[in-house]
C-alpha cells in the first residue's frame, strides 16, 4: 500500500459546480495534489446521484462530461489528482452490500444529515431505499480506496462518523482490514446564495456557476440580494451579512478599496449598483481563465474522455486490491 495518506473527495454530476464549490472545495483539491504527502482520488459519484434522479439518467450521463470539464478548467491535474467514475467499479457496489450488514436500519435513522436531506426532498416514508442507504454507499467509497482524510464540510461529519463506525465493526469482526478514515474540515465558511440564503446550491437556482459567461455574471450579480432596508443609495447601509460585500472579500485581493466601499456603503456615498457593478467586473476577472481553459478541453473531448477512462481504471485497481482483502475477510473468495 502507498505511504502517501489517501484523499478521497468528489461530487454528484447532478449539474455544473459553482462558485461555492470552488470555495467550498475545489481550490483546496488543487492545492493538495501539489503536496507530495498525498495521493487524491475524485470520486464523480454518478450511481448516488441516480438514488434521487433515478427517473433522469440522461441528465446524470450528461453532466458527467460536463462536470470533468469544470475539474479540468479550475486546474485539476490528471497526472496528480485521479479522477474516476463511481459506476465504472463494480466492487464498490460489492462491497456496499458487505457493509450493508455492519449497520442498522436504526443507525441510519438516527443519521442527522441523512433525515435532513430526507426532509429537504419531500420524501417521508416515500423515501427510495437506494436514496435511504447511500450513506453506506459512500462508506464503500472511502474503504474501497482505503481514504485516510476525507474532506467534507460540517454537515457531513456524521457521514464520516458512521464510516468509522463501519470500519469499526468490519475490523473487529473479520480482522483488521480498513483504515479509519479522518475528516479534513474546510476552512472556508459555505458561500452563501445571490439570493442571501445561507446555502449557495443547484437546486435553489441561487448559483453562479464556473461556466458561465461574462454577462450571465453580470446579470446574476445585478439580481443580487443586497440589503433589503435600504431603499435609496443615499441611506445608511448594513455590509454585514450582505452577499455582495461577502463575495467582495472572497474574491478581491485589494482589501483597501473593499474597505472603502464598505466605509462610504454605511454612510450611504455609494449605490448598490456601483458596488455589483465592480464586483461583476471582479468575478468575470477571476472566471476568465478558467473559461479559458474550458474552452480548449472542449474542442478535445477526446482528450477528457481519455483522462476518465484512464483515472476510472487507476482507480478501479485500487479498489480491486481492497477486495482482495474483503474477500479473504468474509470468506468469499472460493476460488482463490
Amino acid at each position: 500500500m502507498s505511504k502517501k495518506k489517501r484523499i478521497l473527495t468528489g461530487d454528484r454530476p447532478t449539474g455544473p459546480l459553482h462558485l461555492g464549490h470552488y470555495v467550498g472545495s475545489l481550490k483546496n483539491r488543487v492545492l493538495l495534489q501539489d503536496k507530495d504527502d498525498y495521493e487524491q482520488f475524485i470520486l464523480i459519484a454518478d450511481i448516488q446521484a441516480l438514488t434521487d434522479n433515478y427517473d433522469n439518467p440522461q441528465k446524470i450521463k450528461d453532466n458527467i462530461l460536463k462536470l470533468t470539464l469544470d475539474y479540468l478548467s479550475v486546474g485539476i491535474n490528471p497526472g496528480k489528482s485521479t479522477i474516476i467514475i463511481q459506476s465504472q467499479i463494480p466492487e464498490l457496489a460489492e462491497l456496499t452490500i458487505y457493509l450493508m450488514n455492519m449497520i442498522t436500519v436504526a443507525q441510519l435513522e438516527r443519521n442527522p444529515t441523512v433525515k435532513n436531506e430526507i426532509r429537504q426532498k419531500g420524501y417521508r416514508e416515500n423515501v427510495p431505499v437506494g436514496f435511504f442507504v447511500y450513506p453506506i454507499s459512500q462508506a464503500a467509497d472511502i474503504l474501497g480506496f482505503q481514504a485516510n482524510l476525507v474532506p467534507v464540510g460540517e454537515d457531513q461529519l456524521p457521514m464520516i462518523e458512521q464510516s468509522r463506525e463501519i470500519v469499526r465493526r468490519f475490523n473487529s469482526l473479520y480482522g483488521q482490514t480498513f483504515v479509519e478514515p479522518k475528516e479534513m474540515l474546510s476552512e472556508v465558511p459555505r458561500l452563501c446564495g445571490i439570493d442571501g440564503k445561507e446555502k449557495m446550491s443547484k437546486s435553489l437556482n441561487n448559483t453562479i456557476n464556473l461556466s458561465d459567461s461574462s454577462d450571465v455574471v453580470y446579470e446574476k450579480v445585478m439580481k443580487m440580494y443586497t440589503d433589503p432596508t435600504r431603499v435609496r443609495a443615499t441611506d445608511p447601509g448594513h455590509t454585514e451579512n450582505n452577499p455582495v460585500f461577502i463575495y467582495l472579500n472572497v474574491f478581491h485581493d485589494d482589501k483597501r478599496e473593499i474597505k472603502d466601499f464598505e466605509d462610504k456603503y454605511r454612510l450611504g456615498k455609494v449605490g448598490d449598483i456601483e458596488v455589483k457593478k465592480r464586483l461583476a467586473e471582479i468575478l468575470n476577472n477571476f472566471l476568465e481563465p478558467i473559461r479559458q481553459k474550458r474552452e480548449e478541453y472542449e474542442k478535445n473531448i477526446p482528450l477528457v474522455n481519455s483522462i476518465l477512462k484512464e483515472g476510472t481504471e487507476r482507480g478501479r485497481e485500487v479498489v480491486q486490491q481492497t477486495m482482495s482483502l474483503v474477500r479473504k475477510a468474509v470468506k468469499t473468495d472460493y476460488f482463490g
